[in-house]
């Protein structure tokens, strides 16, 4: 059952519609930040409490202010809120629209649920959540059908951040104090380069050039 829910949106408008949503469904016990640090500090007090939340409704980017925080994105978010609660269910709630970045919600972050901010979104967040009530996951089927026709390789947050950095100008060089500074391991040098090899060999490109462009094609990056 899905019964306590905390949303972590900062731009109110989407807040207020998420919570409007939950209503509609009758889920009462509904609370709601603008904040990733004030989301996780709500979860560690309610899993102290004895009510911990059944699911997580995350953004995943959030516009920086003048509040200086320690977790700035979703992504983030959701591995340190499993690091308090293992088993609390994550619904992404985002307008990312980049197949590989969503696969990879599921696959290495273990999301239960995605669905993009786009048209008849509350009708969507309603089925995903009734999918998550009943322990499935809830994966758009259009992005699901444009991830399995453009994604010749089974790509990891490391091989899309090193083509992210490479696109805007990064040297390869450069690239392993960067993934250092996101905690992205294995992060050295060497290791980057067995991958950007890899990536290349596995889609049959010859150059970082075309891997780029292969990559702002199929919206992987």
């Amino acid at each position: 059952m899905i019964n306590r829910v905390l949303i972590v949106e900062d731009h109110e408008s989407a807040n207020i519609s998420v919570q409007k949503t939950l209503e509609e469904m009758k889920i009462e016990a509904v609370d709601y930040v603008y904040y990733c640090d004030d989301a996780l500090e709500k979860i560690k007090l309610a899993k102290n409490q004895g009510r911990s939340y059944d699911l997580l409704i995350t953004d995943l980017y959030f516009e920086a202010d003048s509040l200086t925080q320690q977790i700035t994105d979703g992504t983030a978010l959701i591995v340190a809120a499993r690091e308090v609660q293992p088993e609390l269910k994550v619904l992404v709630f985002s307008a990312e629209s980049k197949p590989a970045v969503i696969s990879m919600l599921f696959d290495a972050k273990g999301i239960d649920g995605y669905v993009r901010k786009a048209r008849n979104d509350a009708k969507e967040l309603k089925l995903a959540i009734e999918a998550i009530r009943q322990h499935q996951r809830y994966y758009p089927r259009r992005l699901m059908q444009e991830a399995n026709q453009n994604n010749l390789y089974s790509w990891q947050e490391l091989d899309i951040a090193i083509v992210e950095l490479m696109a805007n100008g990064v040297l390869i060089k450069q690239i392993p104090k960067h993934l250092k500074a996101r905690g992205i391991r294995p992060s050295g040098l060497s290791s980057v380069e067995k991958r950007l090899n890899l990536i290349k060999d596995r889609l049959d490109i010859n150059t970082n050039e075309q891997l780029i462009a292969y990559c702002k094609d199929r919206r992987i990056i």
